[in-house]
């Protein structure tokens, strides 16, 4: 397979803090750029919107971007987000999307897209996509969002076994609508009965070719034990179509591996994947078979600290760096530790991350902020979009009030591998 060293990313918008990165060590971090030829960054943050009425709130905030046709024009962002019902366990309602023609400074919106609402199944059953993730597709020109869908009796999760699926949509740039959601056909309906792309970071290939992370179990009652893999796709600009599916990754903590997330960096790929107990990394040479999985560490040794909660990639030509949430970090208050989001360089030989680099790039109000997304504007940004997720009952003491932040991260070196428009 021939392997790209190009991925087709974009998306994103942005807040002020100010962070400057070297591999090892710490620059200014009073807005100055350094002027060495050091690789580094800062990062500005901002809320686009907020506002708490304690019965729903906003989650699965993520972005895409439309690059623009004549290069010098700033590229259209799409961002999408849904509502949860407090008083249930991830009780999702339509997706809605914000939008921003200046590069996140204003936006418009949220206006709830029907095509990405529940629909009515048989016995009462109503399914509805959510972790949903929108991301630009170069060949086809089209932004193509995928996530998966769950499924409610009388607004609560319907008991295990139950069937989940792979979920898509494209969006109509001129009409700025979202075709009706569809379902990714898998080959084996009884491996792939529960089966999706919640909350996961895909690959794009030149050849237009899709790396697509998924997390599945056969059906099963009680507490399932997923297993991950990267399933490889075709995409004609309308439909999306299963090719074939690499290794089947497993561990023995509980539940197995959930959310995979997929980056590309010199040629290899990176696979971060969350579990109940700590997340665990993986790396292969063709985006399809990969390493045994690890768990995170830092590069002393000592567990990183993440459990039960996604990571994702920032990967940029000159260093690939992970965001997530993590133990240790004065914050016993927040739900499974997922608040502040972090950001660290990975040591890519090692698969560990280096704690000296590690930086907040949003900070922790008691909300929980490990439902995230990343997006790569350009070649001088990737933004963090993410929104506070108001359960338990009480977060908003700490100073939360459902903010959906975008932090931008400014490299002072271009981003090689995201191609010019």
């Amino acid at each position: 397979m021939n392997i790209s060293r190009r991925i087709f990313l974009k998306g994103a918008t942005v807040i002020a803090v100010n962070t400057f990165l070297n591999p090892i060590k710490v620059f200014s971090s009073e807005g100055k750029w350094d002027m060495s030829d050091k690789f580094g960054y800062k990062t500005e943050l901002k809320s686009i919107i907020s506002g708490f009425d304690k019965v729903t709130c906003w989650v699965h905030a993520r972005a895409g971007a439309i690059p623009p046709d004549t290069e010098g024009e700033n590229p259209v962002v799409i961002l999408t987000m849904q509502k949860l019902l407090l008083s249930g366990s991830d009780v999702f309602y339509a997706l809605n999307e914000m939008r921003s023609e200046d590069m996140g400074e204003t936006w418009s919106g949220p206006v709830e897209h029907s095509g990405l609402g529940r629909r009515e199944e048989p016995d009462g059953v109503q399914a509805c996509i959510c972790d949903f993730t929108p991301k630009w597709h170069a060949k086809t020109r089209k932004l193509l969002g995928t996530g998966h869908i769950a499924r409610y009796r009388n607004n609560s999760l319907i008991h295990e076994p139950r069937r989940r699926d792979t979920a898509y949509s494209v969006y109509d740039k001129d009409n700025q609508t979202w075709t009706p959601w569809k379902i990714l056909k898998m080959p084996d309906d009884e491996k792939f009965f529960s089966s999706g792309a919640g909350s996961t970071q895909r690959v794009d290939l030149e050849d237009s070719t899709i790396l697509l992370p998924v997390y599945f179990h056969a059906p099963q009652k009680g507490d399932p034990v997923n297993s991950a893999t990267v399933v490889r796709c075709s995409f004609d600009g309308e439909k999306l179509t299963y090719l074939d599916h690499g290794d089947e990754l497993i561990v023995e903590e509980p539940r197995g591996l959930c959310e995979p997330s997929l980056a590309v960096h010199k040629g290899r790929f990176f696979l971060t994947m969350r579990n109940d107990v700590k997340g665990y990394v993986s790396v292969g040479d063709d985006g399809l078979h990969f390493s045994s999985p690890k768990p995170w560490t830092f590069d002393d040794g000592s567990e990183l600290g993440n459990y039960n909660t996604q990571q994702h990639w920032a990967s940029h030509s000159d260093g690939l760096f992970l965001l997530y949430t993590r133990r240790g970090a004065d914050n016993d208050h927040v739900f499974r530790h997922r608040a502040p989001l972090f950001m660290a360089r990975v040591d890519t030989e090692k698969l560990c991350v280096i704690r000296d680099t590690e930086r907040i790039i949003i900070p922790e109000r008691g909300a929980r902020l490990g439902n995230f997304g990343v997006m790569e504007l350009n070649q001088q940004q990737t933004w963090v979009i993410d929104a506070e997720w108001m359960q338990p009952v009480g977060c908003e003491k700490y100073g939360s009030d459902n903010s959906v932040f975008i932090a931008k991260i400014l490299w002072n070196k271009p981003n090689l591998q995201v191609m010019k428009y």
